[in-house]
C-alpha cells in the first residue's frame, strides 16, 4: 500500500498495509529489525490511520529504542551458544573450537560466518536428535525423520507421517528451551493438536513447560538477530 515517514528525530519509516481480515487499526514493531507496520482495515481511510499513528508516536519511539539491531556474525562479534555469550575470534587449525566464552574460527575472516553456521547446525542436530530420541522412547513412539531449517514462523513442527522439523537456531538459546521444543514436537506424535490432552503429554515428557515457552515468546526473536549471510 505504501510507506509514510513520521517526522521527528529520528525519522520513522512506516509501512502501510491494508487487510480485509483486520477489524481495527494496529501498529507493529518488528523485534528483529525495527520495521514498523501500520495495518488498516479496508474500510478505514488512510487519514484516520495517520492520525492513529501520530497519537501513538511516544509509544512507538519507546518501542524502537528497545529494539536491538542485527548482529553480523564474524570476528569481534558476540554470539550465544546454548545460552552462553561467546566472542568470535580468528583461530588456527581446521575446525571451530569452543573455549571459555570464546569461539575460535579458522580460515579467512570472510568465511567465518559460514563456518560457524555449519558448526552450529551440526551441534543443533546432535542435541535435537538426542532430545527427540529420549522423548520418543519415553512416549513409546518413533519418528520417521528429523530435519533442520531456519524458519522464523515456528521453532518446530511434526508431520502426520512422523517427521520432525526444528529451527537450528534453537542451539543459540538455553538448553532447557531446546529440550522443551523437542518434547513439544514429540508429543505431537500422539496428539496432532493443542488440546488439553496434548499439554498433559508435554508435561509428562518434559515437566513444567511454561517457563521455556514464555522465554521463546518473550525472547525468541532475538535468536534471529544473528546474520550469517
Amino acid at each position: 500500500m505504501g510507506q509514510i515517514t513520521l517526522a521527528g528525530n529520528p525519522l520513522i519509516a512506516v509501512q502501510l498495509r491494508r487487510s480485509a481480515r483486520a477489524r481495527r487499526l494496529s501498529l507493529r514493531v518488528s523485534r528483529l529489525d525495527g520495521r514498523v507496520t501500520l495495518t488498516l482495515p479496508n474500510a478505514v481511510p488512510e487519514a484516520e490511520g495517520v492520525a492513529f499513528l501520530r497519537a501513538k508516536e511516544d509509544w512507538l519511539r519507546g518501542q524502537l529504542a528497545d529494539v536491538s539491531g542485527p548482529v553480523r556474525v564474524g570476528p569481534g562479534a558476540r554470539l550465544p551458544v546454548e545460552g552462553v555469550p561467546h566472542e568470535i575470534r580468528s583461530g588456527s587449525g581446521r575446525t571451530v573450537r569452543q573455549e571459555a566464552g570464546v569461539l575460535l574460527v579458522p580460515g579467512p575472516e570472510q568465511q567465518a560466518a559460514a563456518r560457524l553456521k555449519g558448526w552450529l547446525r551440526t551441534r543443533a542436530r546432535d542435541r535435537l536428535s538426542e532430545a527427540s530420541d529420549r522423548y520418543a522412547a519415553r512416549l513409546g513412539r518413533g519418528y520417521s525423520r528429523l530435519t533442520l531449517r531456519d524458519t522464523r514462523s515456528r521453532w518446530g513442527s511434526c508431520t502426520h507421517d512422523g517427521g520432525l522439523m526444528y529451527s537450528w537456531r534453537l542451539i543459540l538459546g538455553h538448553p532447557e528451551v531446546l529440550d522443551y521444543v523437542a518434547a513439544h514436537e514429540v508429543a505431537h506424535l500422539a496428539h496432532m493438536n493443542h488440546s488439553a490432552a496434548f499439554w498433559r503429554q508435554v508435561e509428562a515428557l518434559y515437566g513444567d513447560w511454561r517457563a521455556p515457552r514464555k522465554w521463546l515468546k518473550d525472547h525468541g526473536t532475538e535468536l534471529h538477530r544473528y546474520r550469517f549471510d
